[in-house]
Protein backbone atom coordinates (compact mmCIF):
# COMPACT_ATOMS: atom_id res chain seq x y z
CA UNK A 1 0.00 0.00 0.00
CA UNK A 2 2.59 2.45 0.90
CA UNK A 3 4.55 2.38 -2.23
CA UNK A 4 1.76 1.91 -4.47
CA UNK A 5 0.26 5.03 -2.28
CA UNK A 6 4.30 7.38 -3.41
CA UNK A 7 3.90 5.87 -7.33
CA UNK A 8 -0.06 7.20 -7.31
CA UNK A 9 1.39 9.90 -6.22
CA UNK A 10 4.12 11.13 -8.64
CA UNK A 11 6.01 7.94 -9.16
CA UNK A 12 9.65 9.76 -9.52
CA UNK A 13 8.88 12.72 -7.33
CA UNK A 14 7.22 11.05 -4.20
CA UNK A 15 9.49 8.13 -4.10
CA UNK A 16 12.81 10.45 -4.20
CA UNK A 17 10.98 12.88 -1.43
CA UNK A 18 10.47 9.60 0.70
CA UNK A 19 14.22 8.32 0.04
CA UNK A 20 15.49 11.98 0.98
CA UNK A 21 12.53 11.70 3.81
CA UNK A 22 14.01 8.08 5.22
CA UNK A 23 17.95 9.70 4.95
CA UNK A 24 16.66 12.92 6.93
CA UNK A 25 15.54 10.39 9.82
CA UNK A 26 18.68 7.66 8.75
CA UNK A 27 16.86 4.91 7.73
CA UNK A 28 16.86 4.84 3.85
CA UNK A 29 18.99 1.67 3.85
CA UNK A 30 14.78 0.27 4.12
CA UNK A 31 13.78 1.84 0.91
CA UNK A 32 17.18 0.81 -0.65
CA UNK A 33 16.96 -2.93 0.61
CA UNK A 34 13.22 -2.61 -0.76
CA UNK A 35 14.31 -1.46 -4.26
CA UNK A 36 17.00 -3.38 -4.51
CA UNK A 37 15.38 -6.95 -3.63
CA UNK A 38 12.46 -5.99 -6.16
CA UNK A 39 15.55 -5.56 -9.37
CA UNK A 40 17.11 -8.76 -7.80
CA UNK A 41 13.64 -10.48 -8.38
CA UNK A 42 13.97 -9.87 -12.83
CA UNK A 43 17.41 -11.53 -12.61
CA UNK A 44 17.18 -14.26 -15.09
CA UNK A 45 20.93 -15.40 -14.58
CA UNK A 46 21.66 -17.84 -12.13
CA UNK A 47 25.06 -16.78 -12.18
CA UNK A 48 24.26 -12.97 -11.31
CA UNK A 49 21.08 -14.00 -9.08
CA UNK A 50 23.87 -15.36 -6.95
CA UNK A 51 26.21 -12.98 -7.43
CA UNK A 52 23.87 -10.37 -6.62
CA UNK A 53 22.29 -12.35 -3.55
CA UNK A 54 25.91 -12.13 -1.98
CA UNK A 55 25.80 -8.57 -2.13
CA UNK A 56 22.28 -7.75 -1.06
CA UNK A 57 23.17 -10.38 2.24
CA UNK A 58 26.82 -8.58 2.73
CA UNK A 59 25.24 -5.00 2.43
CA UNK A 60 21.68 -5.54 3.70
CA UNK A 61 21.20 -8.32 5.90
CA UNK A 62 24.80 -9.47 7.52
CA UNK A 63 24.87 -8.32 11.33
CA UNK A 64 26.86 -5.04 11.27
CA UNK A 65 26.81 -4.71 7.62
CA UNK A 66 27.13 -1.12 6.22
CA UNK A 67 23.35 -0.79 5.71
CA UNK A 68 21.87 -3.25 8.33
CA UNK A 69 18.21 -3.38 8.08
CA UNK A 70 16.11 -4.26 11.31
CA UNK A 71 15.45 -7.82 10.97
CA UNK A 72 15.15 -10.53 13.85
CA UNK A 73 17.80 -13.06 13.83
CA UNK A 74 15.74 -15.53 13.01
CA UNK A 75 15.25 -13.92 9.76
CA UNK A 76 18.14 -13.13 9.04
CA UNK A 77 20.09 -16.88 9.40
CA UNK A 78 17.39 -17.61 7.06
CA UNK A 79 18.24 -15.52 4.34
CA UNK A 80 21.86 -16.71 5.49
CA UNK A 81 21.21 -20.22 4.37
CA UNK A 82 18.82 -19.07 1.27
CA UNK A 83 22.03 -17.15 -0.27
CA UNK A 84 23.83 -20.55 -0.89
CA UNK A 85 21.25 -21.29 -3.05
CA UNK A 86 19.46 -18.60 -4.30
CA UNK A 87 15.81 -18.06 -5.35
CA UNK A 88 14.30 -14.97 -6.57
CA UNK A 89 12.31 -14.90 -3.15
CA UNK A 90 15.04 -15.57 -0.89
CA UNK A 91 14.79 -11.98 0.43
CA UNK A 92 10.94 -12.02 0.50
CA UNK A 93 10.49 -12.50 4.73
CA UNK A 94 13.13 -9.73 4.87
CA UNK A 95 11.33 -7.50 2.61
CA UNK A 96 8.16 -8.18 3.92
CA UNK A 97 9.42 -7.01 7.82
CA UNK A 98 11.07 -3.86 6.34
CA UNK A 99 7.71 -2.99 4.56
CA UNK A 100 5.61 -3.37 7.65
CA UNK A 101 8.27 -0.98 9.44
CA UNK A 102 8.03 1.98 7.07
CA UNK A 103 4.26 1.40 6.24
CA UNK A 104 3.94 1.50 10.35
CA UNK A 105 6.22 3.88 10.96
CA UNK A 106 8.41 5.94 8.71
CA UNK A 107 5.25 6.42 6.35
CA UNK A 108 2.97 8.06 8.22
CA UNK A 109 5.74 10.33 10.08
CA UNK A 110 6.46 11.48 6.38
CA UNK A 111 2.64 12.56 5.81
CA UNK A 112 2.90 15.24 8.42
CA UNK A 113 6.25 15.93 7.24
CA UNK A 114 6.98 19.42 5.81
CA UNK A 115 8.74 17.57 2.43
CA UNK A 116 5.66 16.03 1.72
CA UNK A 117 3.49 19.22 1.83
CA UNK A 118 5.86 20.63 0.00
CA UNK A 119 5.95 17.53 -2.44
CA UNK A 120 1.91 18.45 -2.67
CA UNK A 121 2.28 21.77 -2.48
CA UNK A 122 4.77 21.69 -6.17
CA UNK A 123 2.59 18.90 -7.59
CA UNK A 124 -0.34 20.97 -7.05
CA UNK A 125 1.03 24.06 -8.98
CA UNK A 126 2.52 21.74 -11.67
CA UNK A 127 -1.20 20.82 -12.29
CA UNK A 128 -2.38 24.22 -12.28
CA UNK A 129 -0.42 25.12 -14.87
CA UNK A 130 -1.12 22.13 -17.07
Amino acid sequence: MLLIQLRSTNQTYGLATFRTFLKSEFSDENIEFWLTCEDYKKITSSHKMSSKARKIFEQFVEAESPKEINIDYQTREEIKKKVKSPTPQCFDEAQKIVYGLMERDSYPRFLRSEMYKTLLESLAADNAQR
